[in-house]
């Protein structure tokens, strides 16, 4: 089955996906182009662990592209070139889901959403209110649609994924104000969704996860609020100041440069923000009382030290906690499962825990 192919793809943008889909394929079956893509420079071990085969070839035929940079571009053209991106390497979409196209409103109009339903799953059920990454300024419904049908299937379920204002167009804080808008949304339409509205967890990964982050500190006082926060490759430190980000910042992926055109674009209205509680949400003076947490990192990202560092601030201060390292994965994983049996499988795994912690708790 086939995914939805994202907005920001062009009919020719989509066939160069398809194409580099194809050629993905065939490279990853040759033991010599493998051998050769692979190259020394990705096979050094950190903690013990050497990055996952597939993806070294996926880096490989990424250095090849040429320049792959999106300093400089239009919004339209960076979000064109991710759409692409993660359309050549991610698998096809899992059967046993049905969806339904939702709206939600936000302070100026409304948003995009897609409820995701695993076949047999009687209603009421537990929900997730999904939340993509891509730097809050990239990627939408469609990139992330293979793995919120995943998550939906894994946790069982019911999963709504939701669009949000995109910088730079809209900057900081339109992507938390939205986020915001459809957690209370969902609350109130939880009922008429299928969803019990006092078992809706948040998830997301990267600036989904940095969103999911600052919901669970924003509504921990309120009275509905989630019960759960699944933070994948969190972005919780908007000034990239831990070590990882000097010591994995090129070669897998996401850059430094990258992060910086990132973050710039979301904080273009007010540059202080990027080190306050609202902007980095590792800096809030107190974690205490947020949802119970599972934070999942990679070991070749430049996120996993405040991915970590989140974790065990989380559990120093009361929170129940799980803290698992995909040691040879890479930043942006859920969607490489095309390309890696591996990614596929840590998604499997993440799907099924967050499953596990919506009925039983997170049990460290």
């Amino acid at each position: 089955m086939a995914h939805p192919a994202s907005r920001s793809l062009t009919p020719g943008r989509r066939l160069r996906a398809e194409l580099l889909r194809l050629g993905a394929r065939l490279v990853l079956r040759m033991p010599l182009l493998r051998a050769l893509l692979a190259n020394s420079r990705r096979a050094r071990a950190i903690e013990g662990h050497t990055v996952d085969d597939d993806i070294a070839v996926v880096l490989g035929l990424d250095d090849r592209k040429g320049d792959t940079s999106i300093r400089g571009k239009s919004p339209v053209a960076a979000r064109a070139q991710f759409a692409e991106g993660i359309a050549s390497i991610e698998g096809t979409a899992p059967p046993g889901v049905t969806t339904r196209e939702l709206e939600y409103p936000i302070a100026v109009g409304t948003q995009r959403a897609r409820l995701y339903v695993p076949e047999g799953l009687a209603a009421p059920s537990p929900g997730i209110l999904y939340i993509h990454g891509g730097g809050f300024m990239t990627c939408d419904l469609d990139t992330h649609d293979v793995f919120c049908r995943r998550l939906a299937i894994g946790s069982r379920a019911r999963v709504v994924s939701i669009e949000y204002r995109l910088a730079p167009e809209h900057p900081w804080p339109a992507a938390f104000d939205d986020t915001l808008a459809a957690f209370h949304w969902l609350v109130a339409q939880a009922a008429d969704l299928g969803i019990a509205p006092g078992a809706i967890a948040v998830a997301g990964e990267s600036a989904g996860g940095h969103l999911s982050a600052l919901l669970g500190q924003v509504l921990r006082e309120h009275e509905v609020k989630p019960v759960l926060q699944a933070l994948i490759y969190p972005a919780v430190d908007s000034t990239c100041s831990l070590p990882s980000h000097r010591e994995l910042g090129e070669g897998w992926l996401l850059t430094t440069d990258m992060m910086d055109v990132f973050y710039s674009a979301y904080f273009s209205a007010r540059p202080e923000e990027r080190a306050s509680p609202r902007g980095s949400p590792l800096f809030a003076p107190s974690v205490a009382k947020t949802p119970p947490a599972l934070v999942y990192t990679a070991g070749f990202d430049p996120l996993k030290d405040e991915g970590f560092a989140y974790a065990q601030r989380l559990r120093h201060e009361g929170v129940s906690v799980r803290h698992h390292r995909f040691a040879r994965m890479i930043h942006g994983f859920i969607t490489m499962t095309g390309a890696s049996p591996a990614a596929r499988v840590a998604c499997e795994r993440i799907a099924t825990e967050l499953g596990e912690a919506l009925r039983v708790g997170v049990r460290p």
